[in-house]
Parts: C-alpha cells; structure tokens; sequence
C-alpha cells in the first residue's frame, strides 16, 4: 500500500505481537508492520510474544504478498554476549529474512552493520532519544533513513526538523502505551529488579501508587507518574501537515481483537481524510476507540506540555490495562548492600587480565561552594552539571572563569543537559563562542552534541546518558573522537568488566551518591498545587522543600531543575568503595561522585574518605568506617543483582 497527501508520503505502521497477530495484521487497513524476532529486542520480557526465526521469514513475505513493509525490532540495549549472537542474526536478517527495515538503539548494532557491509536499511529507535536537529543530522550521516523521535515532541517541534532536515523520514507516536520518563533515561525496573527498561525489560514502577509529600505535606494523589495512552485520532490532519512520515501505533503486547479494530479504524480515517480533506470528519468512529480503550486517552506533547490531564487513574494498580490480566510488578525496597554480593562481585572482577590503572577521582556538582571544595580537595575531575537544581541557578561566566582560574591540577569539564533541545544548543553555541573559557573539557550526552561542540577544540567527554553498555558501542564512540566516557549506570558486571579491558580511552564508572532513576518533563511538583492536603508528614532524608514519591517501598525525591523538569532519585545512596580498587586493576580509569543531591557538610566527608582512600592514606576498613551507613543505606545499584 501507498498513501500519498500533497505528495507526501504517509504510512499507517501497526503492531505485531505473534505470528497470529501478523496474519490479521496484513489483512488490516495499514501500509506495514513492525514485529520483534526471536532476539534483541524490546519486548523479551514477555514468553509468546515475538516470532521465531522462521516466522519472521514467513512473516515479511506474508507482508509483501499483502503490499505492506515489513520493520523488525532489534532495539535493545546489549550485552556482550547479546552482541556475539547479533552477528548471526543480523546476517539471517539481511541475507534470509530480508525485511524493509530494522529499527535499531544500540549504535553497537549499526557498527556490526557496518563491519560485515549487510544490506539493511535503519531505523533510529525512539530509545536514541533524539531531542534535537544535530542528532538527526548526525544519524543521517551514518546511514540512518528514519527516526522514531521523542515522545515529548510537540508536532510544532516535528515541523521545524522536517523543514531543516526533509530528507529524513519522522515516524511519531500515534496510539499507545506511553512513558511519562524521557526514553532511555529511565534506570527504575534496573536499579531495583535488575530489569533494564532499555533492553525491554521493564517491570513498570511507574505505575505504582505514589503519595505525594513536600513541606510536610501529604496530597492526595494516586498514580503521578502514570500517563495516559496516546490519542492521535481526531488530529490526523495536523500529523499530516507538520511532515510525519510513519504514524505509529504501539502495541506488540496487545491481544489481537484490540489492536485489529484500533488500526483499520485509523487506517479508514486516514483514507477519509486523503480522499475528502475539505469534508473529512475528524470524530467518525471517535466512540469506538473511546469505548474500548484500556487507559484514557491524550494528545500527549503533541500541542505543548499537557500537565497533569495527562496522568491516568482507570484501571490502574488493577491488571486490567494488560492482556496478561496482571500488574508487572509490586513496590519492592531496594537491596542493600551485603557482604556476601562484595565477596562474589570481586571473585568476577578478578577473572579479567589486570592493566593496573592509578585512580582518579571525579565530581558532579551542583554549585559553586561544591566545585570550590572539589578543588581545595584535589579532586582530578569537577563536572559542573549541565542539569543544576533549584534553588542553585545555572553557572554563569564569572564562576566558569572563577573556577578555571583556581582549578589548580583538577579538570574543569563543564555540562551538557541530558535532554539537549534546540534552546540548549543555541545557549551553548552563543556562551562558548564569546567566551574563551580554560575549560579542560565539555561533557555530552548525546550524538549530536559530541559532533557539534568539536568545533570549539575542547575535549570531549561522555556522561552515562549515552547509555554505553557494551566495547562497540565504546568503539562507535572512539571513531568519533570522545576523549573519556562514564559507562551506562546499569551496566552488567561482565560487561562493564569486558568493556573497561577493551577501552582504549579512559573509562569512569559512578561509584557514589544517590542515582537519577528517571528524567521527564513531567513536572510533579504541580500535584502540589492542585491536590487537596491529605496528610501531615515530615521527609524522612531531604529537606522539606524537595518534593518525595513515596510508597510502602520507600521514599524517592524528586529534584527541579532551571527548565522545570523533574530529576527522581532512588531511595538508597550507591557506594562502590569495596570493589573500586579491583576495577582499577582491570583499567578503570575514574570514579564519580554524584554530589548534586548533597549538603556541603555531606559532600565534605564523602569527598575527603574518597581522596584518601585513593591515595592509600587510609585502608578499606577505616574508609568504610568512615563511611558509616547513613539515613538512606546502602546499594550497589544495578550490581545487587549480579551475584544471586
């Protein structure tokens, strides 16, 4: 099938869950599908739910017998050993299964791709998480045709990069299931199940009941993180107008009556629409989505922030929304750490070949008092956050300068924002251009940043919202000139032990302090403007004034930043001291110290323990006497989960 509106090209994609879904699929009023195979992809949480390697042969020609694409889901993160399978099962794919397009996260993949010259068209996962025009311009360059953008783009935003960028196709979110956390930046399911919502794994925390507390305050929410499905229907004119290429319905987990009647409702409103623009009702059939949603429904980002009419409360915490029947998960505490975890966490570690490496100690700050004690305490690296929670403001010129003068032999490395828009570049662009800065380096975090702030000759370094979790994706990263890059947070053991012996440039890992477990637009705060006060109740960690979620599970607070969006922290501080030493001796270049949840007199025996203990003033023992277990406890992160 082919859909064309004043010569531009529209395709309805559907989902396909299973084999039997597919053979309805194709009978269904769409231009292609997209469905997972036996592996790598985003869906594996699920036993049923993906076709076999023979399926998927048979699949794409059923889809081409019935003039429909064929897209097929290889858009996890992987693992080491994922990517010794990806090379087969990639050339199964190019040479064998022979699909339109493979829709990819991993940059490891592209590089596979790209070292055995298979014939396989890509597209960009809505996992790169692509937020601005040089990104898109940079995935174009390495040979991607498509990219599934960002579930927080306004169509206005789709508009601007089609105009700039028309060759690439823009494939945006339709109908569906959507996450209130920017995608691939949310470590949630991984911290506390080690089940990586990047490698579709994810067992939903968002979707838990959560109050509500701040300044002593409880409000009566229920479920603040839960959005509602995305509603696209009776706005199919304006996707058209703003250069949406693909129109997407989610739905690879769906049961197959739901996800029929949903596609050929919007594939007979898009034909409506081509055939009598002028004459075209909008809200024909607009009932019968309604009535048999699974959520409420929402425009999303669409036409701008939707606030808090974006949260969902129907059938939530009830099963009801899936078609296993079942909830993903229940609040569960986070691991804390134990000797036994230590004890098999080293005998792992010292299975690699050593290549000793003298530690060096990083710092994330949030304001200048921070950086300040940062270089009175010698630390190597000082990482001015590129996210600088409120009330602290952004640094402006006079600290940059200031620090940079009395930096003595600590880097100054100054921040990018994780979700890096056109406003960010434009700040940016303007601020390193009229400033010549002694920085030693800019931090970034995504492709597109590291290609366009090469130009101002500092080096280059990656924070973990890269999300490298394996050597090729480290490879892909290398060519393109990173002088130093923090590994994915959630990183396995074997495969941050693999990658770390395989760098040829400096690795950092963070070791220290509370993790951001999820980044969104989604702004909490305002429940607290709106909801009536249920409760008095003190925060048991924070300050007051930081807004907490908190359940039965514990509590999470949630930092503001400069641009209100919201930064969730986990509840329980990560500390890697026991086991830093032994990743040195396998090359681990640097540790960090995520310090901007942190008071000064927190940061300052945190800092001073770390400084000695890497200078071998102190042992083990007297630094983790030192670092006596405070009010949170401590995990080990994603590792709890390594060693059962």
């Amino acid at each position: 099938m082919a859909r064309l509106f004043n010569n531009k090209s529209i395709e309805l994609l559907a989902p396909a869950g299973t084999f039997e879904i597919l053979k309805e699929m194709v009978k269904t009023n769409c231009d292609a599908i997209y469905f997972g195979g036996s592996i790598l992809n985003m869906r594996m949480i699920r036993n049923g739910y993906n076709l076999t390697d023979e399926e998927v042969v048979e699949a794409v020609k059923l889809a081409h017998l019935n003039q429909k694409k064929a897209y097929i889901t290889v858009n996890n993160l992987n693992s080491q050993e994922d990517l010794d399978k990806a090379k087969k099962y990639l050339r199964f794919l190019a040479d064998v299964a022979k699909p339109d397009a493979i829709i990819v996260q991993d940059l490891a993949i592209i590089e596979i791709i790209k070292d055995l010259n298979l014939n396989l068209n890509i597209h960009s996962s809505v996992m790169m998480n692509v937020h601005n025009l040089k990104t898109i311009e940079a995935l174009e360059k390495i040979g991607v045709k498509r990219v599934v953008v960002s579930r927080d783009f306004s169509l206005d935003t789709i508009r601007y990069f089609k105009t700039k960028c028309p060759i690439m196709e823009l494939e945006y979110f339709t109908h569906g299931d959507m996450c209130s956390v920017h995608g691939s930046q949310c470590y949630f399911s991984s911290v506390l199940f080690g089940m990586s919502s990047n490698r579709g794994r994810c067992l939903k925390p968002c979707r838990w009941w959560f109050k509500v507390k701040r300044d002593g305050n409880v409000y009566d929410t229920k479920f603040p993180l839960a959005v509602k499905d995305m509603y696209m229907y009776e706005h199919l004119p304006e996707m058209v107008e703003a250069g949406v290429t693909s129109f997407k319905i989610e739905g690879r987990m769906r049961e197959k009556d739901f996800i029929v009647k949903l596609v050929n409702w919007y594939g007979d409103a898009l034909d409506r629409y081509i055939k009598d623009p002028l004459h075209f009702d909008r809200y024909l059939d607009s009932e019968k989505i309604y009535e048999n949603r699974k959520r409420d429904l929402s425009t999303g980002y669409a036409f701008g922030k939707p606030g808090l009419k974006n949260i969902n409360s129907r059938y939530e915490g009830t099963g009801k929304i899936y078609s296993s029947g079942k909830m993903f998960s229940k609040p569960i505490s986070e691991k804390e750490t134990s000797s036994d975890s230590i004890q098999g966490i080293k005998r792992i570690i010292n299975q690699f070949s050593k290549k000793p490496k003298q530690l060096k100690l990083s710092v994330k700050v949030n304001n200048i008092k921070q950086a300040i004690m940062c270089v009175e305490n010698k630390v190597d690296i000082i990482q001015l956050s590129g996210n600088v929670f409120l009330p602290d403001k952004p640094w402006s010129v006079d600290e940059i300068n200031a620090l940079c003068e009395e930096k003595g032999k600590s880097k100054i490395i100054l921040g990018t924002p994780k979700i890096f828009d056109e406003l960010d570049f434009e700040r940016y662009t303007h601020l390193l251009s009229n400033n010549k800065f002694n920085l030693d380096g800019i931090s970034v975090t995504n492709l597109g940043a590291l290609e366009h702030f090469k130009q101002f000759r500092y080096d280059i370094y990656g924070d973990y919202a890269l999300n490298i979790y394996n050597d090729l994706a480290l490879k892909f990263y290398e060519k393109s000139d990173l002088k130093q890059t923090t590994l994915s947070i959630e990183m396995p053991l074997i495969d941050l032990c693999k990658t770390i012996s395989k760098a040829t440039i400096p690795i950092e890992i963070v070791a220290h302090g509370l993790l951001e477990v999820m980044h969104t637009d989604h702004n909490l705060y305002e429940n607290t403007n709106v909801f009536r006060i249920k409760e008095k109740e003190n925060n048991m960690y924070v300050d007051n004034k930081i807004l907490v979620l908190k359940n039965e599970a514990g509590e999470y607070p949630v930092y503001l930043d400069d641009r209100q969006r919201n930064h969730i922290y986990n509840s329980k501080e990560l500390n890697l001291i026991e086991i830093v030493n032994e990743l040195s001796e396998i090359g681990l270049d640097s540790i960090r110290i995520e310090a901007q949840t942190y008071t000064l007199s927190q940061l300052e025996y945190i800092l001073k323990t770390y400084v000695k203990y890497i200078n071998k003033d102190i042992n083990l023992e007297k630094a983790k006497a030192l670092l006596h277990p405070n009010y949170y406890g401590y995990t080990l992160g994603s590792l709890n989960h390594e060693v059962k």
